[in-house]
């Protein structure tokens, strides 16, 4: 299994229950790399023995799964690096391959990232929509406290610093900044002063992220490293 490019690996054992699945007792794979490594173009870092039949079926979901798993990884990793020497945390989203999610999350965690929700009931994010139909924010906040448990942790998001101002006075866990500037961010980080989890959000990029993660923000959400992670190009060869 040769990989082109500086990339991060993830998904070794994914790939390999493929084959496990279609022949419990047959197929090995010896592993020169374990998931999170970063190998070069051309670097063989797994080998794999079992019946042709067995090798020929697996091959192309076991390949679909690591090159889409270490894509994921490969860019997290640069987000992370990206904002190294700062204290915000890259952290992914729910916007993931339908029945992949699990995988993709996993991947992000390998690239160095970190898991938001599962799923919504993981936690409360109160969005613009839910804000619109409630009344207002203090409205669709009270509303969610009075239907969640105590552990349950609720989130809003704002676009303003005045609507920040707002759901500050609710005592909400956390606030995610959507779309602000970097000046906004860095006057919003301001206003919580500690008094929730500050999380930036909005087609932040890698080359944007170190400024974002420099007003002192502790979250960076970014949706790109699950929906937009382009697959990385592994083969799976077999000898001649």
């Amino acid at each position: 299994m040769p990989v082109s490019d500086l990339a991060h690996i993830c998904g070794l054992e994914i790939a390999e229950g493929v084959f496990v699945s279609l022949d419990p007792e047959i197929p090995e794979m010896e592993a020169n790399h374990r998931d999170g490594d970063e190998v070069e173009e051309g670097t063989v870092f797994a080998t794999l023995k079992g019946y042709a039949d067995v090798l020929l079926a697996g091959e192309r979901v076991a390949l679909n799964l690591i090159q889409r798993l270490s894509g994921i990884a490969t860019l997290t990793r640069q987000y992370v690096r990206a904002v190294e020497g700062t204290n915000a945390s890259i952290i992914d989203t729910r916007k993931t391959t339908p029945g992949l999610r699990l995988l993709e999350k996993y991947a992000v965690t390998i690239g160095g990232g970190r898991n938001n929700r599962m799923g919504l009931d993981d936690g409360v994010l109160i969005k613009d929509n839910h804000i619109a139909l409630a009344g207002g924010i203090h409205t669709a906040v009270e509303r969610a406290k009075a239907n969640v448990g105590h552990l349950v942790k609720i989130e809003v998001e704002v676009d303003t610093l005045s609507q920040l101002e707002e759901a500050l006075t609710t005592g909400v866990d956390a606030v995610l900044l959507d779309n602000m500037t970097t000046e906004q961010l860095a006057k919003a980080v301001a206003m919580v002063a500690g008094r929730a989890i500050t999380e930036a959000s909005g087609r932040i990029t890698a080359a944007t992220a170190p400024a974002i993660a420099a007003t002192g923000v502790d979250l960076i959400s970014v949706g790109w490293l699950t929906h937009s992670a382009a697959s990385l190009d592994i083969g799976l060869d077999y000898p001649s």
